[in-house]
This record gives C-alpha cells, structure tokens and sequence, in this order.
C-alpha cells in the first residue's frame, strides 16, 4: 500500500512537471539560503577565534597599577611595583599555570649599518617564546642559556627586518640599541597588524641581559599561561597579588589584568546572537518558500477532487488520502533540500574568503570569514527543512482527506 501511494504520489509530480520544478526550486533557494547564513555566522565566529588565537586564548597577562581602595590604615592611591617574588608566588600558587615569565619594556633607538628607528625592546625569559606564541620565521629564539649568559643577541619582528636590512639576509647581522651591539638570531612571523600598530617592529631579548637599559628589580609584567577556567585562574592572580601587596582583590586598579579568554567570551556572545539572527532570517526565507509549497498542493487538492472522490468510493480511507498527499509534499520538500545543500556547497566553495579583518589589518586573511558549513549546520537546516515540508504538506493533506466522496464525485 505505502509503495503504491509513493508511485501515486510520483506519478503526480511528473505530471505537473513544470509546477514541481518551480516548488524544488524554491525549496532549494529557502534550504541554501538557511545553510549560507548559518554558515556566514560561524565563519564570523572562526575569525574572531582566528584574532585573538594568534596570541593565544588561555593567556593573561598582569601589569603594576596603584591602589584605589583604602586597606586598613593605608590609603589608596599606594603604587604597586611586581617583582621576581611575584612571579615565583603566581607559578607556586595559582592552579593551572602553565609557562609564565616577567617582562621589561623600554623604548630605545635600533640602528643598523643604515637606518636608525626608536622601538620598543622587551626584556623576556626565554619562555615568553611558548607564552605568547612567538613563531620563528627565520633563525632561532634564544634559550634559557643565552638569558644566563647575559647574551647580546636579540630576535626582532618581520616589519622590523624589513626597516632595518631590506632584502638582505638578516639571521648575524648586527644591530645597535642605544649604542650597545646585539646579534640578529632571529626573525618573528608576521602578526596581524592594524594601522601603524608596532606589533611587527618590536625587539626581544634574554631578560637579563635587559639589565644593560634598567634595573630589574621591578617588573614592567608578567605573562602566564593557563589551562581550565578563565575566572577561577584570574581569582587566583588577583588573591595571590593581594596578599603580596596588601590590597584589595576587588582593587581593579591596584594591578591590570589582561585576560583574553574573558574578552574572546565576550566576542563569542556577539558570535551566538548574529548566528540566531542569521538562523531566524534564513527560517522565514524558508518559510515563505512553504507557504509556496502549500499552495501548489492546495491546487493539486482541488484540481484532483474528483479523483479523491473515485478513491474513497473504491475504499480509500481517510489515512490513505492523507499520506498521499502529505508524501507529495515531502519528496518535493526534500528534492528541494538535496538541491539546496548542494547550491549551498557550490557558493561556498566558489566564494572562498570574504575579506573582514584584512581590509584593516595586515597579515589577517586567516582572520577573515569563510562560509563554513558544518556537519551541524546541515543538520539544522535539514530539521528546519522537515518542519516547513510537514506543515505545508499537512495542511492541504488534511483537506484533501476531509473530503465528501458524494460531493467530490460530483465536482466539475
């Protein structure tokens, strides 16, 4: 029985062929146009993600503030200056710890055989290479043998090589910071970079031998890295500082924590809500192509009135009826679907990337947005695609089955 009704049914869309191809296609325009949104939304969730990664996301970063809430009989407005002890009491106490290192920072005059530039150096533990992703494009970093050493040997950005050697090979040339001789080992991969932002053009070298530009004994920050939850590890920071420095973890002005997992939450969040639009937005287009799809088979209803007549006359009962057309209405819906999906494929395919974060900075086309379909999101519009195609085949299914035998026979 079941397979007769499906030939019935097929029987049906191949004689109105011209009217089913017009409902497929609209079918597949609503289905394409659910899967392209969707897949909009998570590549805009893939750059954002693709931003913050190249520093990496379980990172925070901690910097020397002053004091704004009174401890005791300490007023506020105490400066509060980090030092080695802080760093030992962070990797001692606070869970998850992963790398962490001090930092110094100055800004200094870089000069080559033939060009001078005033950058910024940064004092690190050789660490700071796995803390904040510092990749080698050319040469090395230095070790934690050069940091013992005191070593003169400094690895500099890609804009950076560019300024200060042109083409040349950069890997032993020499440089000088404030006068003092330092030996180029290495040369960064570019990070993204907005406007004139420096963060290409910046200087490395082993923290001890930062000591030849300042004393050491107060820190300008600390780098960590973590594993489990944001908030639990940045609790920890701010308690463990406290208790060092006699202030107030609520004090959010005694030291400045950078905490990129709670920003990137915050980006995500945005993420969520555009993917809801975008869903809500692709749902109605499907909707509407639906409501089409109703339509037609309310004509189909009416035009086989009689033949509905001669059916139940014969001993078609009502579920009969119903099935025959609600199953119409489904193998339209999904010749629709299978089309759209694969639409929705070929669009994404040929599009490719769609400029967003490269269009303000540079280096950032892995931060710009693919239309990125996923196993869910053909999920998603699928469900979608069912609950459409059962409504609008309900519907008219209902009506075709509630007809009088007497007076369908009679209809002309």
């Amino acid at each position: 029985m079941i397979r007769d009704i499906w030939g019935q049914a097929w029987e049906a869309m191949v004689y109105n062929r011209r009217r089913t191809f017009i409902t497929v296609v609209g079918m597949a325009w609503g289905i394409a146009t659910v899967v392209l949104l969707l897949a909009y939304g998570a590549g805009f969730g893939q750059a954002i993600q693709s931003i913050f990664a190249q520093w990496g996301t379980y990172l925070i970063g901690v910097f020397p503030g002053r004091t704004s809430e009174q401890v005791g009989g300490t007023k506020a407005g105490v400066q509060v200056r980090l030092t080695q002890d802080d760093v030992d009491r962070l990797w001692a106490t606070v869970p998850g710890v992963v790398h962490i290192s001090p930092g110094m920072f100055k800004q200094v005059n870089v000069a080559s055989d033939e060009h001078l530039y005033s950058w910024w150096i940064n004092g690190y533990r050789a660490e700071i290479a796995n803390v904040l992703k510092l990749d080698i494009d050319q040469g090395r970093f230095y070790t934690d043998q050069d940091d013992e050493d005191r070593a003169h040997v400094a690895v500099i950005g890609s804009e950076a090589k560019t300024k200060l050697f042109g083409g040349r090979y950069p890997i032993g040339q020499r440089i000088r910071l404030n006068g003092i001789g330092f030996t180029v080992i290495g040369v960064l991969e570019p990070k993204m970079q907005e406007g004139d932002d420096d963060v290409n053009r910046q200087v490395y070298i082993p923290l001890n031998t930062f000591q030849d530009f300042g004393d050491l004994k107060y820190l300008g920050g600390i780098w960590l890295t973590y594993h489990g939850d944001n908030q639990v590890v940045e609790q920890a920071v701010r308690n463990t500082l406290a208790a060092m420095h006699n202030f107030l973890p609520s004090d959010h002005n005694a030291i400045f924590v950078a905490n990129l997992m709670h920003q990137l939450k915050q980006f995500q969040i945005i993420t969520i809500a555009l993917e809801a639009l975008l869903l809500f937005i692709g749902a109605l287009t499907l909707g509407i192509a639906g409501i089409g799809l109703m339509n037609i088979m309310l004509v189909a209803v009416q035009q086989r009135t009689k033949e509905i007549g001669i059916e139940k006359a014969l001993g078609a009962r009502r579920r009969h009826i119903l099935f025959q057309f609600l199953s119409e209405a489904l193998v339209i819906a999904a010749a629709g679907g299978v089309l759209g999906i694969a639409l929705a494929y070929t669009v994404s395919l040929a599009v490719g990337r769609i400029t967003f974060y490269s269009a303000m900075a540079a280096h950032a086309e892995n931060a710009d947005i693919r239309l990125l379909i996923s196993p869910t999101t053909v999920v998603i519009a699928t469900a979608i695609l069912a609950v459409v195609g059962l409504i609008s085949g309900m519907i008219p299914a209902i009506r075709a089955a509630n007809l009088d035998p007497i007076e369908a026979l009679r209809y002309e």
